[in-house]
């Protein structure tokens, strides 16, 4: 089982954005309101949707990578010994982030 980690905010993005497309695809499909109106909203929010699909997926895989499990993409190794420990930055030590 994965566990995702998700702040307020990133959470509230994506919620956002799938609220926003959701919308966007019952006004297109619905008959409620004048056609040209209602066309226009309904692609403007499938637009909005849409768009914002690809940042919210980073964040998920980003939260999902947070976990742990893919420690081995890491350049460090870790050493148990070592948790807690302050580091102080080195000369070099920005060209890595």
């Amino acid at each position: 089982m994965k566990n995702v980690m998700l702040n307020l905010p990133t959470f509230g993005f994506i919620v956002g954005t799938r609220a926003a497309l959701g919308c966007g695809i019952g006004l297109l499909v619905s008959s409620k309101l004048n056609d040209t109106r209602r066309r226009s909203i309904g692609a403007a929010l499938v637009a909005i949707g849409a768009l914002t699909t690809i940042p919210a997926l980073r964040a998920v895989i980003r939260s999902t990578r947070g976990s742990g499990r893919h420690r081995s993409t890491s350049m460090v190794d870790r050493d148990e010994r070592l948790i807690g420990a302050t580091r102080y930055p080195r000369k070099g030590d920005d060209d890595y982030m």
